[in-house]
């Protein structure tokens, strides 16, 4: 098995708003796994406020490369306890996970749905991102839009905004990116039109969410501080619903373990994304048969995608049905 690793530049079609900040690109560090003539691929993003540094993740794939190569093509379950064993950011570690089964399933000639017998049919929708903005801007682009699910970006709360995006007729959640004080937690999930919201997701800062009340009107949804299998337990009392993402979680083998125990412990899933090339929404894709929503529009905010694959369309996901991801580059 032969490994490369390149990184590109992601550019968003339009300036990208949250309350972290202002973004027009992303960084992407694509990685390429091949073996016998197939090519595997997977990818991570440089995030700021994840403190994502990607030559740090270069330094260290040069440093594991023989080691990485030397590995005889084992089941993506095994070569993923192999991964786990060299300690790797989740991020690198999701690039690498994606990768392999990738090319594990091109080699088998089987898509990552049928290796792990998931469903296909019936998907959910994805939703598409509005970022901070003028509110009566942000509803213009929900009522032209050809979409019919929206993630509303906000920078704090403003009652009379939220008012306002509660009187549309439109499936909307609010993400918050934890900007909401305790106070505006209070207010949202004691006042009965907020139940209107699909969820509301990652109100406060990272282990700041013992004011939130799960029984109360809003559907709150952990998005950083769930990040990974371990988290769940501890948020029953507080959250309803949970975002998984890939790079987050460290790939899709552990996001299966986790949609597995989120069942159990009966909360609300979404597949998440970042600002990601098809290579990633396409691994994505592969789980949206298993979660109540989806966010899944990275590869539809950027403008210089470089992959083919699985891909959503006005918010309904296409599985590309071949073997692996079904990842190709351009």
């Amino acid at each position: 098995m032969k490994i490369n690793f390149t990184i590109k530049e992601l550019r968003l079609k339009e300036t990208f708003s949250i309350a972290y900040g202002n973004y027009d690109k992303r960084e992407a560090l694509l990685i390429e796994l091949s073996h016998q003539n197939c090519k595997g691929y997977g990818e991570c993003v440089a995030i700021d406020y994840y403190q994502i540094n990607l030559q740090h993740f270069v330094l260290k794939l040069k440093e594991i490369q023989t080691r990485i190569e030397s590995q005889k093509i084992i089941h993506p379950k095994e070569f993923f306890k192999f991964l786990r064993s060299l300690d790797l950011h989740p991020f690198l570690l999701s690039a690498l996970d994606c990768s392999y089964w990738d090319l594990f399933g091109k080699l088998e000639n089987k898509s990552f749905i049928e290796l792990n017998q998931l469903p296909s049919e019936n998907l959910v929708e994805s939703s598409i991102t509005i970022s901070v903005g003028d509110i009566n801007k942000q509803i213009q682009k929900i009522e032209k839009s050809s979409w019919n699910k929206f993630k509303v970006k906000c920078k704090g709360l403003n009652k009379a905004d939220i008012e306002k995006l509660l009187e549309l007729n439109s499936n909307i959640a609010l993400d918050s990116n934890a900007s909401f004080t305790d106070e505006d937690c209070i207010w949202l999930q004691e006042n009965m039109e907020v139940q209107k919201f699909s969820y509301l997701e990652q109100p406060r800062p990272i282990d700041e969410y013992k004011i939130l009340k799960k029984d109360g009107f809003a559907n709150w949804m952990a998005d950083e501080d769930c990040q990974n299998v371990d988290s769940l337990d501890d948020l029953i009392p507080y959250y309803r619903s949970i975002n998984i993402k890939l790079m987050k979680s460290g790939g899709l083998t552990p996001a299966l373990e986790m949609i597995k125990k989120a069942r159990e412990l009966n909360y609300k899933i979404m597949i998440g994304c970042m600002t990601e090339s098809t290579v990633g929404i396409s691994a994505g894709c592969a789980l949206a048969g298993l979660v109540d929503y989806a966010d899944l529009d990275g590869a539809s905010l950027i403008s210089n995608d470089y992959a083919t694959g699985s891909f959503v369309e006005n918010g309904k996901i296409i599985l590309s049905g071949k073997p692996g991801l079904g990842i190709e580059l351009k």
